[in-house]
């Protein structure tokens, strides 16, 4: 992303925003509530439209592509809220993350590749997806964005009002897939995604005010005080 700007109607969301995620690498985004963390995948994804600068994927320009483009290029959101058909099964939620051609003919394989990282998800297959716990329920929304077998995999507040120990489960399920794929998170618990990260990239008032290492900004006075308490 380079020199991305954003914005909804007439307020501008992101300015100037730059950044990059490698290949099998986890990248985070970190910053208060309105920051502009959100827009930014939804840009990516090409849910929001940005006024100017431009997205690159794989050398490829994607700036403005609908969704379903960007997803049978490589690239999924796992949205905040989930975003699950709670009345289907949860297997059947991911058969519908599959829908793109290449993921189809592989179903079966992606199913198992699923079921392996998360062995809850197989005992559940056959409930309704809105039975299951927060936790549960944010392991199948994970779970179904991989179905597409992307390479790049974004994720919105993965652990939001999830109980410690289910935090502690889905970041080591992010640190096994950045082995295999390239992983964009935005996450408001600091310590946990800074853990877990690659690099980080503090946004505030819709701008990028810091980006590095995470120890390097860990030792900022800026996140030391505004964010992690210290």
């Amino acid at each position: 992303m380079r020199g991305l700007q954003a914005s909804y109607g007439d307020t501008i969301a992101l300015w100037d925003v730059s950044f990059n995620v490698a290949d099998k690498e986890l990248v985070v985004l970190i910053g208060p509530n309105g920051a502009g963390k959100t827009t930014t995948l939804r840009s990516v994804q090409g849910v929001l439209k940005p006024k100017s600068g431009v997205v690159t994927f794989k050398s490829e320009d994607i700036t403005g592509l609908h969704p379903n483009e960007t997803v049978a290029r490589g690239i999924a959101l796992v949205p905040e809220g989930r975003g699950l058909f709670t009345r289907m099964t949860v297997e059947e939620n991911l058969e519908l993350g599959a829908f793109v051609k290449r993921a189809r003919s592989n179903l079966q394989e992606n199913l198992n590749m699923t079921y392996n990282m998360f062995p809850i998800l197989k005992e559940r297959r056959h409930q309704k997806a809105g039975s299951l716990s927060g936790g549960e329920q944010q392991m199948l929304a994970i779970a179904r964005g991989l179905m597409s077998e992307p390479q790049l995999i974004m994720l919105d507040e993965p652990c939001l009002g999830l109980a410690p120990i289910v935090v502690m489960q889905v970041f080591e399920a992010l640190e096994q897939l950045k082995q295999k794929l390239s992983v964009l998170i935005v996450e408001q618990n600091v310590e946990a995604a800074l853990g877990v990260a690659d690099r980080a990239y503090l946004l505030e008032n819709g701008k990028v005010v810091l980006k590095g290492k995470p120890d390097d900004l860990r030792n900022t006075p800026l996140v030391r005080e505004s964010y992690l308490g210290l």
